[in-house]
């Protein structure tokens, strides 16, 4: 595949004729003779003055500022005048107040300058952490290869993370590695699609789609909110069925889950992977989404990949937590979906710290600094239910449940069988109807005979919807 020059990777996202250079004309008159000759000859090779452009465009009309690494001068390597460059340009778009839009292709640090070059990564983390601070989005795509330094710092902070196929990525370069322990780097380890797989990047995205999912991620982090489209569901929720009768609804092959509710209920969608640590797990999933119109984060339980054999884990849980950071910083409120039969019972969830992840995410979401709603969509068993349910506003559906442990499991406590799971339903007060009763839940969703999964997702996200307008109106 053809690797794409800085200009070129400028004139694909950025609106025809919009971009205006921040650059400085660079000095290096101060330098070493032969290493001028060698940025002469790496500026005549590349058509850039240095590794690193910089300026302001517009994408689909919104102003964004970028940052955009050029390989071909020496390596895409970072000196102290290309830090000093990217250090100018993110303050400035954090001045002005714009997103700001990143492309790496780097061997990191430029090593003809040593120190004083590698400890300006420093001052380029810092800026970034202000960018973000401000409350400003920071999108990245990292392009092969991206090593070092660069992968260390500015290419590991961003909000929406994204590589391109097959890019080497990776803090070590391979080559340096081999030299100094006498064999090969294990294969396929820094590769995006590894990384992507373990939930250190968000996704694997070719140049060409690049325009589209930049184009979404704006979109959802600095549009504004739409009108509504999806019509609320009317009318009192009676009691018709017995708690238990609910239970079995909400184990249903065919219940609606968080999938449908973004599939149905979502006018756009950009999916995020992974805690950005080394940890994935698909029980959880975080999104930026617009829910009937509104832009926010969510963070919900995914029923279909949930099973005895493989339950919610820890991992799922600090997921969930990134969710709520994003949610902080980019000022977007935060959906939650509960949906879960039980966290991971086992002992490698206690010492992936289980129990401590659902009391930070608990603590989280009661401290959030944005509008929250929880949905409780289903089953709600335990502790890793509750950790995602404290919002300004929850929501359930008629036939959703919330309970410590399964009526199975309270059951056998109680009774020693499990033949009391019914009664046990109904004495633990853990239907919708219950919940709403006690003020625990503060809307009901009605679940009319002929319900659909879709249609069910639809009116969910209705709801959604109309809270977020009326908390965003406070």
């Amino acid at each position: 595949m053809a690797h794409l020059t800085a200009q070129e990777l400028l004139d694909l996202v950025l609106d025809e004729g919009s971009f205006e250079s921040w650059d400085e004309p660079v000095d290096h008159s101060g330098l070493d003779p032969t290493y001028r000759q060698e940025l002469a000859a790496a500026a005549e090779r590349a058509g850039t003055d240095e590794s690193v452009l910089t300026g302001r465009g517009l994408m689909h009309g919104r102003p964004v500022a970028v940052l955009v690494n050029e390989f071909r001068f020496l390596a895409g390597s970072i000196g102290q005048a290309a830090a000093k460059r990217i250090v100018s340009a993110v303050r400035r778009a954090t001045a002005e107040g714009i997103p700001l839009l990143a492309t790496t292709a780097s061997g990191g640090t430029r090593m003809q300058e040593g120190t004083p070059a590698f400890v300006h990564m420093v001052d380029i983390s810092r800026a970034i952490m202000d960018h973000r601070a401000a409350g400003l989005p920071y999108l990245i795509y990292l392009r092969h290869p991206t090593t070092g330094g660069v992968f260390a710092s500015w290419g590991s902070l961003a909000h929406v993370t994204v590589a391109e196929p097959g890019a080497l990525i990776g803090f070590l370069g391979p080559k340096v590695y081999e030299l100094m322990e006498g064999r090969p780097f294990p294969p396929n380890v820094q590769t995006a699609e590894n990384l992507a797989d373990r939930g250190i990047i968000d996704a694997v995205v070719l140049p060409d789609e690049l325009p589209l999912l930049v184009d979404r991620a704006l979109s959802l982090l600095i549009d504004p909110p739409k009108p509504q489209t999806r019509e609320l569901r009317k009318g009192e929720v009676t009691r018709k069925r017995s708690a238990w009768e609910s239970i079995q609804i909400t184990r249903g092959r065919h219940r609606a889950g968080v999938r449908e509710v973004l599939r149905y209920g979502s006018d756009e969608t950009l999916r995020l992977q992974g805690t950005e640590k080394g940890e994935r797990d698909s029980a959880m999933i975080v999104a930026m989404a617009r829910i009937d119109g509104q832009p926010c984060i969510v963070i919900g339980q995914d029923r279909t990949t949930q099973t005895r054999f493989k339950p919610m884990g820890p991992a799922a849980l600090r997921e969930a937590r990134r969710g709520m950071r994003l949610a902080n910083e980019l000022r977007l409120p935060l959906v939650s979906f509960i949906d879960t039969p039980g966290a991971e019972l086992s002992p490698e969830a206690e010492q992936g710290a289980i129990a401590g992840e659902i009391a930070r995410c608990i603590s989280w979401m009661s401290t959030m600094r944005v509008p929250t709603v929880s949905v409780i969509l289903g089953q709600g068993c335990g502790g890793g239910a509750l950790a995602l349910l404290p919002a300004d506003v929850v929501i359930a559906a008629e036939n959703a449940w919330l309970s410590p442990l399964p009526p199975e499991g309270a059951s056998a406590i109680v009774h020693g069988d499990l033949d009391h799971a019914a009664e046990m339903a109904e004495a633990q007060r853990v239907s919708a109807i219950d919940l709403y009763e006690n003020g625990t839940v503060h809307h009901l969703v009605a679940e009319p005979e002929g319900d659909t999964p879709e249609l069910l997702a639809r009116a969910i996200a209705a709801e959604v919807g109309s809270q977020l307008v009326a908390l965003r109106a406070r």
